[in-house]
């Protein structure tokens, strides 16, 4: 059990350091209190039809995706810190 909590722990680590990473190579999405008031006024080009191909919706994506994996770690860890 003791290795199993080492292995986990590594991953963790890991996966944390990744979202971090991820994290600071997105783009800063806010328009300032001016987009909040008006609005977007993109709202039906093509950019934004197509945003999940993009290098932003990939980071997105890959974002959400270890941030799901990061939530299963901190449960399965807290389970095989307690069953020790």
């Amino acid at each position: 059990m003791e290795i199993l909590k080492y292995i986990l722990s590594g991953i963790y680590i890991l996966v944390c350091v990744v979202i971090i990473i991820l994290t600071l190579l997105q783009k800063k999405g806010q328009e300032g209190l001016s987009g909040a008031i008006v609005g977007s006024s993109s709202s039906g080009n093509f950019y934004e039809k197509n945003k999940g191909r993009t290098k932003e919706g990939s980071l997105k994506k890959w974002t959400i995706i270890f941030g799901i994996i990061f939530a299963i770690l901190t449960i399965v860890l807290g389970i095989v810190c307690v069953i020790e």
